[in-house]
């Protein structure tokens, strides 16, 4: 099943004394880059939180997870001040005032506002109770996050099929049109050798007009690549069936789907088939854009 690497889940619990609540987003991006925000006096949990989340089989897109850990039993915590961050934090706070002519409502309130000036420590720190406390929320905002992330997959892959179906429908009608210009290409040219001869009483050789229908129908023939293009359709309807990432292969196929299209317009010299490949190559690349989002 494809995924799209756009989603969102959100858990919240109680645990081991504290409140957790583990936000998760993303949006498309070429690689894996997961960005954690933890209170500072958890941060030792922030790599790894990124390495259990990449751990359960997300390798593409930009993640943003955000936990929130208020501590509900106090016992045993203790809230100092840092008092060399809070002077430098209040001196900038007076250069600004002073810089700009600012009204002055600096109070113990509003600064209080800033957390970073406080410290919080506990008397005993059980470092793998709080990994557990927090893989546990982490966990259910995971399967929130995954659970969109396979429903909107399956929306695009659908809409990819779709895409695709309306591609492949265009081959037919390419190939007929490609057969009837060898066959009129060959009544034409006889037409107007007949017309030239004639006037100066010659006779038509006919193993020459054979020769040069036979050297437009190479020229024009795009067999080669309606055979190709098929074979890329294959691969596009099992790619879509897969459960690993897929998102680069199916970029890089959309590539060789673009570059065989690309060839029969060359090719074309009839202005339906290049009417149709114009059609083609828009369908092509509504496919690419929503390649982008897939995982």
């Amino acid at each position: 099943m494809i995924r799209s690497m756009t989603a969102y889940g959100r858990a919240k619990q109680q645990l081991g004394g504290k409140d957790i609540t583990v936000e998760i987003k993303s949006v498309n991006n070429r690689y894996f880059d997961c960005s954690v925000k933890l209170p500072r006096l958890y941060g030792f949990l922030e790599e790894r939180t990124r390495s259990y989340i990449k751990e359960r089989g997300i390798s593409r897109g930009k993640l943003d997870v955000f936990i929130t850990i208020d501590v509900i039993d106090t016992q045993g915590t203790e809230v100092t001040l840092d008092q060399t961050y809070t002077r430098s934090y209040l001196e900038a706070l007076y250069r600004l005032r002073d810089t700009f002519s600012l009204k002055d409502d600096i109070s113990v309130m509003r600064v209080a506002a800033n957390r970073d000036i406080f410290a919080v420590t506990r008397a005993e720190e059980d470092t793998e109770g709080d990994w557990q406390d927090l893989r546990t929320v982490l966990d259910e905002a995971l399967q929130s996050f995954l659970s969109m992330r396979e429903a909107e997959g399956a929306r695009l892959a659908d809409d990819l099929r779709q895409k695709k179906a309306a591609l492949e429908k265009h081959l037919p009608e390419i190939e007929a049109l490609s057969e009837e210009d060898t066959r009129t290409y060959a009544q034409r040219l006889e037409e107007r050798l007949q017309k030239i001869l004639c006037d100066h009483a010659l006779d038509i050789d006919r193993g020459r007009i054979l020769t040069e229908c036979a050297v437009f129908a190479d020229k024009v023939a795009v067999d080669e690549e309606t055979v190709r293009l098929r074979s890329h359709f294959r691969a596009f309807d099992e790619m879509l069936t897969s459960d690993e990432p897929i998102g680069r292969k199916l970029d890089f196929l959309i590539q060789e789907m673009n570059r065989e299209t690309n060839t029969i317009g060359s090719k074309a010299s009839n202005i339906e088939i290049a009417r149709i490949v114009i059609e083609m190559k828009n369908e092509i690349e509504k496919i690419r854009e929503q390649v982008q989002n897939i995982e």
